[in-house]
């Protein structure tokens, strides 16, 4: 008797969560926030999810002043249009994308897992608009804007402007491949 009990509620859970889905009830729009049970239960995803990835990887020194400008200069050509830097305001790819990218150079969004944010800048993060840049990057590459990324939060518009060689064109740069093509994987 109990047997039949059981199968009966996890056959109606398996029918309620398929019309649930085929009646398309969850808004996959991002116009439209998350319930709140929704993003408590993705962010716990997205956190373990990194952690467990991320837990085993060494950490370089980050210390190095040449890195930390190549990585200024990268974040710039890769980063800066979703994730803003200093003296920027906000874009339209940045307050259209959702969930919100972190703003780093704000004091609530300060990096505190270098690990982690090598693993996310490598791997990207699926349904938020992070790219996975280790497909075209170097893990010394991802290094350098980790280290960058480090020194953001609090970071005035005149060292931003230094480091990233404020001013500075390169014709093989933009947003979608900042290095010259016959690099790329190297």
């Amino acid at each position: 008797m109990k047997l039949k009990i059981v199968v009966a509620l996890l056959a109606g859970l398996v029918l309620a969560g398929g019309l649930f889905v085929w009646m398309g009830v969850f808004n996959v729009s991002a116009a439209e926030k998350h319930w709140k049970i929704t993003t408590l239960l993705l962010e716990l995803v997205r956190e373990r999810s990194i952690h467990v990835r991320a837990k085993d990887i060494e950490v370089p020194v980050l210390t190095d002043k040449d890195a930390l400008a190549r990585g200024a200069k990268n974040y710039k050509a890769m980063c800066a249009q979703c994730h803003l830097a200093p003296g920027m305001e906000a874009t339209e790819l940045n307050l259209g994308l959702y969930p919100a990218p972190p703003v780093f150079h704000k004091s609530t969004h300060a990096i505190h897992d270098p690990a982690a944010t090598f693993w996310t800048i490598k791997n990207g993060l699926k349904l938020t608009g992070m790219p996975a840049w280790g497909a075209f990057h170097s893990d010394q590459q991802i290094w350098e804007l980790v280290a960058f990324v480090g020194k953001l939060k609090g970071m005035s518009v005149e060292v931003f402007e230094t480091l990233s060689g404020a001013g500075e064109h390169n014709s093989q740069q933009s947003a979608h491949s900042h290095m010259p093509l016959q690099s790329h994987g190297q």
